[in-house]
């Protein structure tokens, strides 16, 4: 028989992602094998915790304030990871720069709120809406130690419109997230 597909998505905040996640995969066939979402998240008090638990999934809370240093955590979280198994490793909203002693052991994919190269790291997002363009967008790429710096998987634009502010801006952005990560992974998932 063939053996189920684990996805394991990294989150810190909110979960809107994740869930997206969830609702697509978890306990759906993608061929003739189930999908298995993992959830795991550096804060204790992430808002995902709550839409994952939703969905009879408990995700596993390691908590990055408790190591004493960067590669103490990331070496922790790449332990728990490679414990899940997994198919494929998606951050999604996950909200730590990772070293080595992640990125050199696991293969993941990353969520980015700009077109990458553009606007790389924290506030993406605002910078992209300040920047003067008339477009804004999402990126799906490869993690790697480097920021924000992997292979570009897939990208979409999304319009930054006169009548935008940074609140509307925002949405637009997530509700591409919701539609542009469950495509990249269902593609990814489906060539393993």
């Amino acid at each position: 028989m063939a053996h189920t597909l684990n996805l394991v998505v990294l989150f810190s905040g909110k979960g809107s992602n994740l869930e997206t996640l969830i609702e697509r995969f978890h306990r759906k066939k993608i061929g003739e094998r189930e999908v298995r979402v993992f959830a795991v998240t550096n804060r204790p008090n992430a808002g995902g915790i709550a839409r994952a638990r939703h969905y009879g999934i408990e995700p596993i809370v390691l908590d990055h304030t408790l190591f004493a240093s960067r590669e103490e955590f990331d070496e922790m979280l790449a332990d728990t990871v490679a414990s899940l198994r997994p198919d494929l490793v998606v951050m999604a909203g996950f909200m730590r720069i990772l070293t080595p002693r992640f990125t050199e052991r696991i293969e993941a994919i990353n969520l980015h709120p700009s077109l990458l190269p553009l606007f790389r790291g924290t506030r993406a997002i605002e910078k992209s809406f300040k920047s003067g363009m008339k477009v804004g967008g999402v990126t799906v790429h490869r993690v790697t130690a480097e920021l924000d710096s992997g292979e570009i998987l897939d990208q979409a634009c999304v319009k930054i419109e006169p009548i935008d502010t940074i609140e509307s801006f925002t949405e637009k952005i997530h509700r591409v997230e919701h539609t542009l990560l469950p495509d990249v992974v269902e593609r990814l998932l489906s060539s393993l």
